[in-house]
Parts: structure tokens; C-alpha cells; sequence
């Protein structure tokens, strides 16, 4: 089952977000083919800079993705304000080929 991860930055967290984006990259890439998208939200306006993060993962259980969330290096560095998981149907386009 997919399932989309929104998480938002806390205010004025841009340093502390490139300082752990390695480990975040590295971490997320882990996952393998399980990871379907991720990338990060950005202010609105010229110079648009990061202020949270979107995460699209195939999982078995909605206890799985939260549990995948929490190891997150940006979880453990304290960048989010609040994370929120949610089941999700893709209904158009590559990932909803043979899903019902």
C-alpha cells in the first residue's frame, strides 16, 4: 500500500536541514524501490528554500511508514514541526498500473 509522508519544517530551519541533508538522502535511498518520490516543499517566492518534505513509500502497514518516519535522520535532528502519514491510492499514472 503507498502511503504519503508530509512533514513540515520548523521556522527558520534551513541550516539545520542542510546540515543533515546527507544522512537524509542516505537514509531514504535505502529503501530501495519501496521509495516512489521524495523532495522537499519551498517557500513561495524568489530564492524559494526548503520548509518541509513530501515522501511517497510503499509499505505494509501504516506502523511501518511511521517507524520508517521516526529513523528519519531530519526526525532525529529535530526539523519538523509535525509529521503527518497518510494512506494514499494512486488512481492515474505509472503507480496505479495494477493496483486496485
Amino acid at each position: 500500500m503507498l502511503f504519503v509522508i508530509l512533514a513540515v519544517d520548523k521556522p527558520d530551519s534551513v541550516d539545520l536541514r542542510m546540515a543533515t541533508r546527507a544522512a537524509h538522502l542516505e537514509y531514504i535511498s535505502a529503501a530501495g524501490d519501496r521509495l516512489k518520490v521524495a523532495g522537499p516543499f519551498l517557500s513561495p517566492g524568489d530564492g524559494p528554500k526548503p520548509i518541509g518534505s513530501m515522501i511517497v513509500i510503499d509499505a505494509a502497514s501504516e506502523a511501518a511508514v511511521q517507524l520508517f518516519a521516526d529513523n528519519d535522520p531530519y526526525a532525529h535532528a529535530g526539523l519538523f514541526q509535525s509529521v503527518d502519514i497518510r494512506p494514499w491510492k494512486a488512481a492515474v499514472g505509472a503507480w496505479a498500473a495494477g493496483r486496485e
